[in-house]
C-alpha cells in the first residue's frame, strides 16, 4: 500500500470537509457517532493513544495508524496532526482498503 494513495484520498475528503483533525475534535465526533474511521499517527503520545483508541473501541469506530504526524498534517494540507477522524462512509471505506 503506497502512503501516496491514502494521502492523496484522505486530502480529497479534506477538501470534500468530510474530516475533523485534532483531538478534542476528533473525540467529539467519536461520542456523536459521527466518525466513519479514526486514523492515529504513531508518533502520538501514550496517552493520546489510550484515550482514543479506548473511545474507538467503546463506540465502535474503526481505527488506523499511519506512521507519523507529519504525514496526516500533510495529507490535509495542515501542520502535523496527531488524530483525523473520516466523517463520510464512502470515504473511510476507502481508505480502510488502502491502509489495510
Amino acid at each position: 500500500m503506497s502512503n501516496k494513495e491514502w494521502m492523496s484520498l484522505l486530502g480529497l475528503s479534506s477538501r470534500a470537509r468530510r474530516i475533523v483533525s485534532g483531538e478534542e475534535l476528533v473525540i467529539k465526533e467519536i461520542r456523536n457517532s459521527r466518525a466513519k474511521l479514526v486514523l492515529l499517527s504513531e508518533d502520538a503520545s501514550a496517552n493520546t493513544t489510550k484515550k482514543i483508541s479506548d473511545k474507538c473501541t467503546y463506540y465502535q469506530i474503526p481505527l488506523r495508524s499511519v506512521n507519523d504526524r507529519y504525514m496526516l498534517g500533510q495529507a490535509i494540507g495542515k501542520d502535523a496532526r496527531v488524530v483525523v477522524a473520516v466523517t463520510d462512509s464512502g470515504f473511510a471505506n476507502k481508505l480502510m482498503s488502502l491502509l489495510d
